[in-house]
């Protein structure tokens, strides 16, 4: 089988193509005829080295890249009982989806409905479920509710600010340019800004009436934490859940005091998928919101196994607006 694996942490020139025998699953493994990848900025970032020592996403050299995958089971293991062959399903946070099979354990993985394209599930599985758990579990938003959500035209940002509408909140957003900012307004947003050096902080102050928001999720980091505490209200949740733009290595925890009492999180999705029952059900939340049209991702850019360094190189570019994918078969 055809796959895509890094020896060594670095640039897209680590990238390297093989032909590898295809393994059989194990005990409470499937075997997964791959049709589609996700891809995502994990994968950038384990290529990059910035998983290699992480307890919660354990990842060691040689790996295959990414963490995300639709198709259909090809061999179930020994002990799998909820898996017919040919089930059309889809799976995140398990390394190996640049390639034509992966394994992936069986609580992993969440069934496809008939009618949704495999290409949306593996669109919709990483970002979805991350924008599922941040607005139903850490967001808690709803109606009276405000927040702020960061990168908004991206994959995880577009759904999130969907989500938050359709749950009743105030959703504002935040882009790098106005055809971005257009992008938010399209998806929900309330009104969207550009970060214009930390400004859109004044800008969320003036329309929430000198207050700030409720809740700010923040997957940028280095570039717009600080200002992210400026913009929420007293005793408002800010939630860093990722840092595209470098990480915050020198924040006093005094400054969440002097900003109004601030709580900080840094959530991790793996935390929030923890059995195959939570997986199951938010996935179909997500898969059931795309069918029914209340949800809609949009794929900027398709590639295949054999352009994934240029897949890399562009959405590194941080020009795309929406979730990119590997076309696999």
């Amino acid at each position: 089988m055809k796959a895509i694996q890094i020896d060594r942490y670095g640039g897209p020139e680590v990238i390297v193509h093989r032909e590898l025998p295809v393994p059989p699953p194990g005990p409470g493994e499937v075997l997964i005829r791959l049709t589609h990848s996700g891809i995502n900025f994990m994968d950038i970032h384990t290529r990059q080295g910035k998983y290699a020592g992480s307890r919660t996403y354990p990842q060691t050299l040689p790996t295959t890249l990414g963490i995300e995958g639709a198709g259909t089971i090809e061999t179930i293991g020994p002990g799998v009982g909820a898996f017919r062959t040919g089930d059309r399903v889809a799976y995140c946070l398990s390394w190996g989806s640049y390639a034509e099979y992966a394994i992936v354990q069986a609580w992993r993985v969440a069934p496809v409905p008939k009618n949704l394209p495999l290409e949306l599930a593996a669109a919709s599985m990483f970002h979805g479920l991350t924008a599922h758990y941040l607005a139903y579990d850490i967001g808690k938003l709803g109606p009276g509710v405000t927040c702020l959500v960061h990168s908004a035209s991206g994959g995880i940002g577009q759904l999130l600010v969907q989500l938050g509408a359709r749950l009743g909140a105030t959703v504002y957003a935040t882009t790098s340019t106005e055809a971005k900012a257009q992008v938010a307004r399209s998806r929900g947003a309330s009104a969207a800004f550009l970060y214009n050096n930390g400004g859109f902080a004044d800008e969320v102050r003036k329309v929430t009436g000198g207050c700030g928001v409720d809740v700010v999720f923040d997957a940028i980091g280095k570039p717009t934490l600080r200002d992210s505490l400026r913009a929420t209200r007293t005793k408002g949740l800010v939630v860093n859940f990722g840092s595209v733009g470098g990480s915050v290595k020198d924040l006093d925890p005094i400054e969440l005091g002097e900003a109004g009492s601030l709580f900080l999180t840094r959530p991790r999705l793996a935390d929030h998928l923890s059995n195959a029952e939570t997986i199951r059900r938010r996935s179909a939340d997500i898969f059931t919101a795309l069918l029914e049209g209340s949800l809609s991702i949009g794929i900027p850019g398709r590639y295949t196994l054999d352009n994934v360094e240029q897949a890399h190189e562009d959405l590194e570019s941080r020009k795309m607006v929406g979730k990119p994918i590997i076309e696999i078969s």
